[in-house]
């Protein structure tokens, strides 16, 4: 099967040094062949500043496998990126759109199994021009471009013990009640059952489905989304046969014996969701987006511009995520078959 396709990420912050320390443990890890979609100038520069014994070399997604064994393979941009641990340039945003737009066109093209991305800053994006409130939004959108065919992505977070999806994502919490509908919880848990399925080789996904409001509303005591969004959503995915469940109190549903309940949770806000999931497995917790038409992984920490260049970072997420997306991309291929 085809290699993953690694993006570099914001080069500023720890990305390139975790992607090579990846490498590095290759063999200790047990990670399939995958290729950095990067700037071999700025990796030899980080090799040497992190005095890693890394070889690279410049590669084609094709013949990435061919060479992983014994050094680092890259697929040059033709945008260059500059190289300045710790401080993130608008300058570098033109490389860092190109090397996302290639993995996906990699992936959707079959010459990479899958992409694994390494994280990005918002803001240098922004500043440069860049048109989408993030990672997941741009991938829809070129997933759109590319197939013309429309595309819903979901953010999920998936340890080892708990998977989480927040139906509202990057928004303030004044917000959440408004942006809450029926209509966006059910068509949320039909991507995440259906990709269980089919992506994580889950026979019958069960969802169990939180509250908004402390003690899931109360009766309507403690506000009124509980019953009138929440419950006619799940309503609707049990008549479509998907073992769904709740509105449940949040404060009770991530201990261990509540986790054996369920495959995924959906969780009605950001940090409702991603709270537990990142307490129970920090350094090993992926970032996973659904509802895509290629598989799609990533470490579930951020650039952390304050260490990069120091040598100190940990790849155990990036680990995690370059491990999972060979996971994935096996069981689609399965189901498909």
């Amino acid at each position: 099967m085809s290699s993953l396709a690694l993006t570099i990420g914001d080069p500023s912050g720890i990305g390139p040094e975790i992607l090579l320390q990846a490498w590095l443990k290759r063999n200790e890890e047990e990670l399939a062949p995958f290729y950095v979609l990067g700037d071999p100038a700025l990796l030899s520069a980080r090799i040497r500043l992190l005095k890693l014994d890394v070889s690279i070399v410049e590669a084609e997604p094709e013949t990435a496998a061919a060479h992983f064994g014994r050094a680092l393979p890259v697929v040059p941009l033709e945008n260059s990126l500059d190289d300045l641990p710790g401080h993130p340039l608008p300058a570098n945003a033109a490389g860092v759109i190109e090397a996302i737009s290639r993995a996906v066109e990699d992936a959707l093209s079959g010459r990479a199994a899958g992409v694994v991305t390494c994280p990005i800053a918002k803001k240098p994006l922004y500043d440069a021009g860049f048109g989408f409130p993030g990672h997941t939004e741009f991938l829809g959108y070129l997933a759109e471009k590319i197939t013309d065919e429309k595309s819903r992505p979901v953010m999920m977070l998936a340890g080892p013990e708990l998977r989480t999806v927040p139906i509202t994502v990057h928004q303030p919490l004044a917000d959440v009640p408004a942006s809450l509908t029926a209509d966006l919880i059910e068509k949320t848990g039909e991507i995440v059952a259906r990709d269980l399925a089919e992506r994580f080789a889950v026979r019958a996904p069960r969802l169990a489905v939180s509250g908004l409001n402390p003690h899931a509303g109360e009766g309507g005591s403690m506000g009124r989304e509980d019953a009138d969004i929440i419950a006619p959503a799940i309503e609707a995915l049990r008549a479509k046969g998907i073992d769904a469940f709740g509105p449940l109190p949040a404060d009770t549903m991530f201990h261990a014996a509540a986790r054996r309940t369920y495959d995924a949770a959906l969780c009605m806000y950001h940090d409702q969701a991603l709270i537990p999931v990142k307490t129970i497995g920090f350094d090993e917790t992926v970032n996973v987006t659904l509802g895509l038409p290629f598989i799609r992984t990533s470490p579930d920490h951020g650039t952390a511009f304050d260490i990069a260049g120091r040598g100190v970072a940990k790849p155990d997420s990036l680990i995690a995520a370059i491990r999972l997306a060979r996971l994935l991309a096996d069981n689609t291929a399965k189901h498909n078959a």
